[in-house]
């Protein structure tokens, strides 16, 4: 396993103006949230972004939103992670790879909370929908996305961790798994990569940040108190960018 010196995103770093000029970063759950704010964020500081997610409308307004930046393009890629078969990922795959010949970050940031319950209460097609979503998805589109990640000569695959991953706790049931799981998976994909390929990946833990998936984890919680996702978006700029070059099989965050 990659050991790196670096085993903490530096606390001042600031993306510079052209830091990430000329990457293709693709970026699910691109609709809103901590995912656009990271699309945007990209292509301000020169990347092409692939938009993923399920809701074209939303998709298409983080895309006119980057067109108005003038600094970079971006596309939009429609994908159902929940409904998503085989062929939907071939072909988002094809396309990617024939438009811009490689992929250099791959941001995992789409997720679903399921319920919070007991786990002798909880519901069986619930916990099934949860564990695809936020890993068995992930890990589909990871794969079909190697070979343009391997094209690159510097690519870095972000998965989106959680507290709840780290240290479970009671009645997190399916999201506290799937993100445990997370964490192994990309373990097991840096061990994998190391001294084949110049692929990096780790996993990135945001803390509490304003996003529809918080307010629906803590309802009472008051979200004004709670950092705006475009506030965050530094160490996703650091984590996809070369500033972060050697630094793989990291829980960072």
């Amino acid at each position: 396993m990659n050991q790196s010196m670096h085993t903490a995103i530096p606390a001042t770093y600031q993306a510079q103006l052209e830091e990430l000029q000329g990457r293709v970063i693709a970026i699910t759950g691109a609709g809103d949230g901590i995912g656009q704010a990271v699309a945007v964020a990209a292509a301000s500081h020169g990347a092409e972004v692939v938009l993923i997610g399920r809701t074209v409308r939303k998709l298409e307004a983080v895309h006119a939103r980057i067109a108005a930046l003038g600094r970079a393009q971006a596309s939009i890629a429609p994908l159902d992670l929940e409904k998503a078969v085989a062929r939907d990922y071939d072909q988002l795959a094809d396309a990617l790879l024939q438009r811009y010949g490689r992929l250099d970050g791959l941001l995992h940031n789409a997720g679903m909370l399921g319920s919070l319950a007991p786990i002798e209460q909880y519901d069986v097609p619930t916990w099934c929908r949860v564990l695809h979503v936020n890993l068995t998805a992930a890990f589909a589109l990871t794969q079909v996305l190697l070979p343009a990640l391997q094209a690159s000569a510097d690519a870095s695959v972000v998965f989106m961790g959680s507290s709840e991953g780290r240290q479970p706790r009671a009645y997190w049931g399916a999201y506290a798994v799937s993100k445990s799981a997370i964490e192994s998976l990309s373990r097991v994909l840096a061990d994998e990569m190391e001294n084949l390929h110049k692929v990096r990946v780790n996993v990135f833990s945001p803390g509490a940040v304003r996003t529809r998936l918080r307010r629906q984890a803590f309802p009472a919680e008051e979200l004004g108190s709670l950092p705006e996702p475009q506030m965050i978006v530094q160490p996703y700029l650091w984590l996809l960018g070369p500033a972060s070059r050697g630094v793989s099989g990291q829980s960072l965050g």
